[in-house]
């Protein structure tokens, strides 16, 4: 081996990483097959691990999935919490840094975006859904609504206006992953710049198109 070959994988994980490996697994599985077609053995399969492993660390295929929305809801509070830590004190740069964190290019991905789509829409699933994402849906919606109220003159419905940008942000993932031929990441992005623009036109651009870069110089 020489210095520039990485190490080979550990033979052993953690369970906590273990685990992980089986919940990015599962999201694989739920992106391709859907919720109800969701398997312990299809899971086991994409790992690439034994059926009795999967069931080791997931006793049922209801926890599982339940393990799986917590650590995506999770995944998705935490990149939004330090997206809004980094972006300072000023209300414009942290709703700018809400909306940007939703096309982060490791959290939309279309593996992502259909898990969460699934977990949307199917029935039986939306208990699990509240129990699970209900607080962390709440602070972000708390959060943003604070930040519309802070950019509006008195008398502006902010709670309305926070509304139609996170469901403009929800619909453009909805969209990325139905669209027979689904537009970029960085054009959904533009596209709820765009519906902030209009609700904040002090704050966001009115033209949020992105600039080509600058021809090489000769």
């Amino acid at each position: 081996m020489t210095e520039d070959t990485p190490p080979p994988p550990p033979r052993k994980l953690s369970r906590d990483a273990r685990r992980r490996q089986l919940i990015e697994a599962t999201i694989s599985v739920i992106a391709t097959r859907g919720f109800a077609r969701t398997t312990l053995t299809e899971v086991a399969k994409v790992a690439g691990l034994s059926h009795g492993l999967v069931n080791f660390h997931f006793q049922t295929k209801e926890l599982l999935l339940s393990e799986t929305l917590k650590y995506l809801s999770d995944e998705y509070h935490e990149n939004w919490q330090k997206a809004v830590q980094a972006a300072g004190a000023d209300p414009s740069a942290q709703l700018n840094a809400m909306i940007r964190a939703d096309f982060t290019p490791h959290l939309c991905t279309s593996e992502r975006l259909s898990a969460w789509c699934a977990f949307w829409g199917e029935t039986q699933g939306r208990p699990l859904y509240q129990q699970e994402c209900g607080p962390n849906d709440l602070a972000y919606i708390t959060k943003l609504e604070t930040l519309c109220a802070a950019l509006l003159p008195p008398g502006r419905d902010a709670a309305r206006i926070a509304r139609v940008i996170r469901l403009t942000s929800e619909g453009v993932w909805m969209d990325i992953v139905t669209q027979a031929a689904p537009y970029p990441r960085l054009e959904g992005l533009q596209t709820v710049l765009c519906a902030a623009a209009a609700f904040f036109p002090d704050h966001f651009a009115a033209d949020v198109t992105p600039q080509p870069p600058p021809a090489p110089s000769q």
